[in-house]
Parts: structure tokens; sequence; C-alpha cells
């Protein structure tokens, strides 16, 4: 057999020399992995792996953290397995109690590590002097101020000791009043604060501030008095990369602050959300498609294909002769690897970055290594090394909607024999998607918006295919020569245009909502992904027709809502109810009895800031149940008593209202 390229002849042999080898015809290698002993042994640490993750999730469904010492005891039970009679018992058994314990122990230490860092009463509320660094993307604030991470290198103080220094808080979260965005003198300060502890408002569902804290490590916030450049702070290797990196962010608003999407351009290419308005965040969120411009697994896997394929091209095309196929992979992977690091780390490393980061090299490593393991162990180890990395990623709601939405992926196309198209591929992939995490979506407090089928299915392939390429081709082209600046900007801009027209004429139309108890919306998932994965077609015709008439009833239910309040019925409780919202300033409570419900004042707003009825009543009437509201006290019309009146009213029907001041509140 003789193989013809580029002119020349080359003969491929089937044993030995530069051709290919007889494994390269009857696939990969699996020598070593044929034997039970090896895939009872690859199985198990797939099982510890799991185990070891639901371990670290389980941590956070407790109430209160156990204390370190029960912690230590854990991890003393996998001792056990070293004593002759631990061994007699099956090596699943050791893979999850081991790897059950490890999770927990491990969460358990760093969480108590993070908790040990405490502002001392004594200095709350006065004003400490700290140096540091500028550790994230400063951005504008409400009522004109700064906001910024710090990570303190050094707390100035006679009363600080080394002991106290070691609890003190390492990373602030900072804010700078009356000082435009760019106002910062330098990235190594030193500065005059007054800090707080951490605090946030506390209800059973809704955003909690104090949580969100508690993720990004920020165990004090306060605002700055003032701040002079500190040339003595040692700048470590992380202080140095968040030096570049907001160099970096100041050279994108440079070169395309003329771009009509720059917001987008600077979102898209390195991550900084900071530009976007409320006006981006609504069409987003209408739309179902904030993951768009958050830099994730849809964009370092573009990067990675992209990468791979030309280092896989170019390749073939010049070393055909010299190389063989596995350094030719080995050489596409390093690429993939280096590529989306360098995007990852463009795009500031942040947490979603650095999850799909990871999630394309266990990825790659798998296919590299041409072995013949099942698709979920590749999952299982990426979810395991997330978590083992940042054991705080469950309090993310990113963390489940991403390896939810990849869980979903696996379960459409591992199985497939034969390939679907592109297009019924996306259809697929995005009915899956759609059905799968609706349940997921609304245990985490949020809705799944109808008109996210279509955003997503038409929006997802144009930036994968011409939105990013263009993004992150005219950066480079940018950045190499500065002078096409002009017809790139142009360019970028008339691409973002296509995307952006289409989700806004998208989040214009007035779409039903879909509304179900929780087993329904479960059930809805479920018969989804059995529709998509059975090959039977009878039962994906009967399958299809209930989805179709479940979703059309549960449509018409939601449409009919706003005109016929009396129709909708709230959960009937047996015994009154009161209940005392935590606002912050100001005040919010509801009584019920029976399915009537009474509202007293929605709390405060701040316009482009905070709102109780988005934050607090919304998700927390939503998780009791209610559908109506059927009386609305307002007691004032001050905005601390009154706030966003008319989100509760678009949320829930609302049968009448009393107040004392009707024209103030009828303009609100």
């Amino acid at each position: 057999m003789k193989l013809r390229r580029h002119g020349c002849r080359r003969r491929i042999t089937l044993s030995g020399g530069q051709g290919l080898s007889r494994s390269s015809f009857n696939g990969p290698d699996l020598s070593g992995w044929q034997g039970p002993g090896v895939l009872s042994t690859v199985f198990s640490a797939a099982i510890g792996v799991f185990a070891f993750s639901c371990g670290v999730i389980l941590l956070y469904r407790l109430a209160v953290l156990p204390p370190q010492v029960w912690l230590i005891g854990c991890a003393v039970p996998a001792l056990l397995w070293f004593l002759p009679t631990g061994r007699k018992l099956p090596g699943p058994f050791w893979s999850v109690f081991i790897g059950l314990a490890l999770g927990v122990a491990w969460a358990g230490f760093w969480a108590n590590e993070r908790l040990e860092q405490r502002l001392p009463p004594s200095i709350e509320g006065e004003t400490v002097v700290v140096a540091g660094y500028v550790c994230d993307l400063p951005s504008a604030g409400s009522f004109d101020s700064i906001r910024f991470s710090f990570c303190v290198t050094r707390w100035y103080g006679s009363s600080h000791t080394p002991e106290l220094e070691s609890t003190l808080p390492s990373k602030l979260r900072l804010a700078w009043y009356g000082q435009p965005a760019d106002a910062l003198p330098d990235h190594r300060l030193r500065l005059e604060v007054v800090l707080k502890r951490p605090h946030g408002n506390l209800n059973p569902a809704g955003f909690r501030y104090e949580d969100w804290l508690f993720r990004k490590g920020y165990r004090a916030t306060g605002s700055v008095r003032s701040a002079v450049p500190d040339p003595s702070v040692e700048c470590s290797f992380e202080c140095q990369y968040h030096r570049i990196h907001i160099r970096l962010a100041h050279w994108v608003d440079e070169q395309f602050a003329a771009a009509r999407h720059h917001p987008l351009i600077a979102s898209l290419l390195i991550g900084n959300r900071g530009h976007l308005a409320s006006r981006h965040w609504e069409v987003l969120k209408a739309t179902g498609t904030i993951h768009l411009v958050a830099i994730s697994g849809l964009h370092l896997g573009l990067v990675a294909f992209g990468a791979g394929f030309l280092a896989r091209r170019l390749l073939l095309s010049l070393s055909t002769y010299r190389m063989s196929e596995r350094s030719v992979r080995v050489i596409a992977f390093l690429a993939i690897i280096f590529c989306c690091l360098f995007y990852a780390l463009a795009a500031g490393f942040t947490v979603p970055t650095r999850r799909a980061l990871l999630m394309v090299a266990v990825g790659g490593w798998i296919l590299l290594m041409a072995k013949q393991v099942p698709v979920w162990h590749s999952l299982v180890v990426a979810l395991g090394l997330v978590l083992l990395l940042d054991p705080f990623a469950p309090l993310d709601q990113g963390f489940w909607l991403s390896f939810g939405a990849v869980s979903m992926l696996i379960c459409v196309f591992a199985g497939r024999v034969g390939g679907t198209g592109w297009l019924a591929g996306l259809i697929l992939a995005q009915g899956a998607v759609f059905a799968g995490l609706w349940p997921l979506l609304e245990w985490l407090g949020q809705g799944q918006p109808i008109a996210g089928l279509l955003a997503n299915v038409l929006s997802i392939p144009w930036v994968s295919l011409v939105v990013m390429p263009v993004i992150i081709i005219g950066g480079l082209v940018v950045a190499l020569f500065p002078e096409l600046s002009n017809p790139i900007i142009w360019l970028m801009d008339a691409v973002l245009d296509v995307l952006w027209n289409f989700l806004e004429w998208v989040a214009g139309i007035n779409w039903p909502t879909l509304e179900g108890a929780s087993v329904e919306i479960v059930g809805f998932g479920v018969l989804v992904l059995l529709i998509i994965t059975v090959p039977v077609r009878n039962f994906r015709v009967a399958g299809l027709a209930i989805v179709l008439f479940w979703a059309s009833t549960a449509s018409t239910v939601s449409s009919t809502v706003s005109n016929t309040a009396p129709n909708v019925d709230n959960p009937w409780v047996t015994e009154p109810e009161v209940r005392v919202w935590d606002v912050g300033q100001g005040l919010s409570a509801m009584v019920r009895a029976g399915d009537n419900v009474l509202l007293y004042d929605t709390g405060p707003e701040v316009k482009g800031v905070f709102s109780a009825a988005e934050s607090v009543l919304v998700p927390n009437l939503k998780a009791l149940g209610v559908k109506r509201i059927d009386t609305l006290v307002i007691s004032h019309a001050d905005s601390d008593h009154a706030g966003g009146i008319g989100l509760l009213m678009d949320e829930f029907e609302v049968g009448r209202i009393l107040t004392g001041e009707p024209k103030a509140i009828r303009e609100k």
C-alpha cells in the first residue's frame, strides 16, 4: 500500500519503521487497560473521586460548620484500610468511605481557615492603615464611587502583634466615594480605610451578600479615606499578574473606546464586565444568555478547538515525514493548553475561567492518551480537580450550572452511534440543556425563560463561528498593528450588531411563562431527556405529545394570570403566618391566612444599586408558592418603604393597594 502526498511517495508499513503501526488501524493501544484488575482499579478510583466531591459538597449542606477536631476525625477511619480485617471489604466500599471522609475534611479545613480571618471589634469602624495591592479590575460603583478588591500585605498599628496580624483579613472589598473609575494612584497602595465585618440581609431565599463575600474571600468591607502609592509593597507573582491585567484592561479601553459595543468587546476579550450597563443585563437575563459574556466553557472550548485544529493542520503539513502521530497529538495538546491558559489569564483567571480550563485540560488529556475510558470518568476527574483546587466552588451557582450542562450534553451525545448533523445536534443540545437545567435553576431560585430556547439556538453558533474569532483575532491584530484599529472596530461592531439586535428583538417578545410544581418540572426534564436519548419512534411521539400538552397548559395558565387574578390560587396554610423580611433599612412584612396574602411595605430601592423587591421579596414569595397578593399596604411613598412596586406588580397579581399617598404611589 502506498500513499502519495506533496508529490512524494511514502510507504506505510504495518510494523516498525516510521510508518503507521498496527494500532493506528485498529484503534488506540489498550493492551494495558484490558485486564479486569486494572478496570476494577480505574472504577474504584473514579468512585473515590466522586465520593470526595460529594464530601466537599456535603459540608455546605450543614447548618453549622463542625469543629476542626471532628473534621480531622473524618480522615482517621481511612487508616482502617491498612488493617488486615479492613482489606477484606470490597474496594468500592473503601473508595466511597475514604473519598467521602477526605472530602468533608478537606472542605472543612479550608472553611475553618477562612473563618479564622476576622476583623477585631476594637478596630471595626476605626480608621486604620493598610498596605497591599489592587487584586481585581476596579469598577464604577454607586454614588460616584470606585469599587475594588485589595489584597493586604501589611497592617499598620502598634497594637497589631504578629499573632494578631496572621488572623486579620487578607482580602478587603473597598469603595472610594467621590472618585472616578480610573482614580487609583497606583497598583501598590497604602490606604487609610474604615472597615466593618461582612454583613448582609438574611432571608430563607434570595441573594445573600454575606455568602457572596465569604465565597470571594472578603473578610471585611469598608471605605477608603485616602490612598497614596507605596513602592515598598513586595509585589509577588500574583501581584505582578494583577498589575499586568489592569494594564491590559486600560489598553482595551483606550483602543476600543470608540466602538459602539465597547462593553461587549471588553467582556468577551478580557472578561471585563464592569462596563456593562443595566440595559445589557436586562436583555441578557430576559434571553437566558448571560453565559455568553462570562468567560467559561463555551469560550475556552472555542479557543481549544481553534488552537488544536490549527496546530494539527500546521504540523501535518510541515512535518509529516519526521513526526509520529503521537508526537503530533502531544504538540497539539500542548498548543491547546497554552492558548487556553493565555486566554484565561487575559480574561482575569476568574473562578469560571479556571473551572473551564481544568475541564478542557482533563478532556484533552484523555484524548491525548487515547484511552478507552468512559466519558463520565473524565467528567468525574474534572469535578474532583475543581473541588480539590477550589473547595468553595459549590457556593457558586455557576459551578452547578456548568457541570449540569456538561452532564446533559454527555447524556445526549455520548452513547450515539451515528452523527446527528450540526443543526440537529445544536437543537438537541439546546433542548436537553433547557429541560435538564430547569429543575436545577428552580432549586437555585431562578427561572428558565422560554426566550432562551430561540436566543441560544441562534446566538451560540453566531458567537462561536463569527463573534469570538473576530474579537480574538481582531484584538491580536490591533495589538500588532495599531493603525488597523478603525477597520477592526468597524468589523467588531458589525458582528456584534447582528447579535445584539437579535437578542433585543427576542427580549422584546411577550413570551409566555412556564410554571409548575417541582415534581412537574423534574418530570418534564426527565421526559425530554428520555425522548432525546431513547431511539424508539412510538415512545418519542407519545412523549413529545405529553411535553407539548403540558407546556401549552402551563403557559396558558401563566398567560391568563394577568387578567384573572381570582383564578390564581395561593397555597393554603392552616395557621396564620407573619413573616418580617430582612430588607436592611426600611420595612417589609407579610401576613397570610388560608390562601389570602397581605404584604405591608416593599422595602428600599436605589435605582441601579439595590432593590429589596428584586433581591428579597420576589424570591422569598415565590419560594413560598405565593402567586397572588390580595392586599398590598404601603405606609408611605418614601423609597425605603415603597421601593420596587412596579417590579412586584409585574411578578404577582395584586388585588388592591392601600396607601395614604395614592398619587405618589401611582407615579412609582
